[in-house]
């Protein structure tokens, strides 16, 4: 008999890979069971998409009941009044306080390429900046977007022009804030006037770049820089909205508001939805016609968004990442000293990840943290690795997991940890 995996070989392009060979047939909440009747607890979240857990009852009826009314009749031929409220609440949500619109579209990726779209036509400039690390998609201006090469850019040949890169910072690998900047005005300096750069992207906690925190100071500082050179300033917020850094959107932990916010992933609970929110008069600077898309704003998605941000705010989604998080960081803090591979524990909120070492040579140990993916999925605890160098683990469970689900989870890290030692 042919296995799944050798079906998939068959049939599916290599381009698409996967992390697991695990073939679902059921989820609920933090919990997945696969094919053969195993039980995986789900510490990836379909990478933070499922914030609000598997099939949380609530998006479900209200999915069901959309689908009772309507699946599909396109925003831009007949227009529906749930996109138009989903739309008033993001506006009144977002941080920044001026009169903002939104648009919807299908996926984090295009929502980053209508935000560029967006920051050209308000602007009537075509650089933008972004940063080594980001990860900002795959489709073309996402890949320029994004600061890494392998998988995302290789073999795909050139990449769309007037797009600049200035490294992030990360102390732990020896970039300060003050670096940083000063790498962004030497571009100014010697790449790309800042006159003609349209906006500055980033992520306020980098995703596949390891989950690093963007600092305040750093923050403040691109908010000026933007403000000085009348360049956008455009947080992508696709992964770390939504609950899981502890506010509903991560750039309220800083006291700067972005021109333009970029958002996807746990919006609508599992059904595809993204969505772009800004200044109003920044998204109304596209003609009628040049923004939107087929599925853009799918009535389903639209439907189960509109219970994803009562979830949060009923069950109070943003205090649960703080404690889980904490818990998490905690129990993790409490092992470093058996397990020196561990040179890092961080993140906001349930946005959280331990990056490892060699401890031989001090240098990214991309196949500890492999092993400790390996061991652990073993054992039912379902893992993502991240970074430039492969070497951090990032933590992304629902934030609805069960307390006894939890505690098993982290039973199940701690004996992975050490038993990749061994």
């Amino acid at each position: 008999m042919t296995s799944l995996t050798d079906r998939k070989n068959a049939a599916i392009s290599r381009g698409v890979g996967m992390t697991t060979q695990i073939y679902a047939d059921r989820a609920e909440n933090s919990e997945i069971w696969d094919k053969e009747g195993n039980r995986y607890i789900d510490f990836a979240a379909g990478i933070a998409v499922v914030n609000t857990g598997h099939r949380h009852p609530r998006i479900i009826e209200a999915v069901k009941a959309q689908i009772d009314r309507f699946t599909h009749t396109c925003h831009q031929v007949v227009p529906y009044e749930s996109y138009v409220h989903l739309a008033e609440r993001l506006n009144a949500l977002t941080p920044g306080n001026f009169a903002k619109k939104t648009i919807f579209v299908t996926t984090g990726a295009e929502a980053v390429e209508n935000a560029v779209k967006i920051a050209r036509a308000a602007t009537g400039r075509q650089a933008v900046i972004a940063f080594g690390g980001g990860f900002h998609g795959r489709t073309f201006m996402g890949m320029a977007l994004t600061g890494k090469v392998v998988p995302y850019k290789v073999g795909f040949g050139a990449m769309p022009g007037d797009v600049f890169h200035a490294p992030f910072p990360i102390e732990l690998h020896g970039v300060s804030v003050e670096q940083s900047i000063a790498a962004l005005k030497k571009l100014f300096a010697a790449d790309v006037d800042p006159g003609r750069v349209a906006a500055i992207i980033l992520e306020p906690v980098q995703g596949e770049g390891g989950f690093y925190p963007a600092p305040t100071s750093f923050m403040r500082a691109l908010r000026e820089i933007c403000d000085q050179h009348g360049i956008l300033l455009i947080a992508d917020e696709v992964q770390t909205g939504f609950a899981r850094t502890g506010k509903l959107f991560a750039m309220e932990h800083h006291d700067v508001a972005p021109d333009l916010m970029t958002m996807a992933k746990s919006l609508a609970g599992g059904f595809p939805l993204a969505a772009v929110t800004g200044r109003a008069e920044i998204m109304d600077a596209p003609a009628p016609g040049g923004l939107g898309g087929t599925y853009g704003g799918s009535p389903i998605g639209i439907a189960a968004a509109h219970a994803v941000l009562d979830i949060i705010e009923d069950e109070k989604l943003c205090e649960r990442a703080e404690q889980l998080g904490s818990r998490l960081k905690q129990r993790l803090a409490a092992i470093r000293d058996q397990a020196p591979e561990i040179v890092d524990i961080r993140g906001p909120g349930f946005m959280n990840a331990v990056e490892f070492n060699d401890v031989k040579t001090n240098l990214p140990s991309a196949d500890f943290a492999n092993r400790v993916r390996l061991i652990a999925l073993e054992k039912g605890l379902i893992l993502l690795t991240c970074g430039v160098h492969g070497n951090v683990i990032r933590f992304l469970a629902p934030i609805t997991i069960q307390d006894d689900v939890f505690a098993e989870a982290l039973d199940i890290l701690e004996a992975s940890i050490m038993e990749a030692r061994a």
